[in-house]
């Protein structure tokens, strides 16, 4: 039986794509850049200075691991995947 942690992380649990201006405000566990992306807005309980990376531009295939609560983009293409 596989842990919750990987059922998560193989997009098991759901997701998002976001575009442009759009922003997800679900618990996500992971965010993966599939372009450039720039973030206006980026909350985490459990990352400290999550906020830090928004105006950053952060290169595509990055994924970047946590618990958010709160995502928007500026710009770019991202998916998001839900616990």
């Amino acid at each position: 039986m596989s842990s919750p942690v990987s059922y998560d992380l193989q997009g098991q649990g759901g997701g998002e794509v976001l575009f442009g201006n759009v922003s997800a405000t679900k618990n996500c566990r992971w965010i993966q850049c599939l372009t450039d992306c720039e973030f206006a807005t980026i909350s985490s309980p459990n990352l400290t200075n999550a906020s830090d990376i928004t105006g950053v531009t952060i290169p595509a295939g990055v994924g970047i691991g946590g618990l958010f609560d709160d995502i928007e983009l500026t710009s770019g293409l991202a998916v998001v995947y839900y616990v």
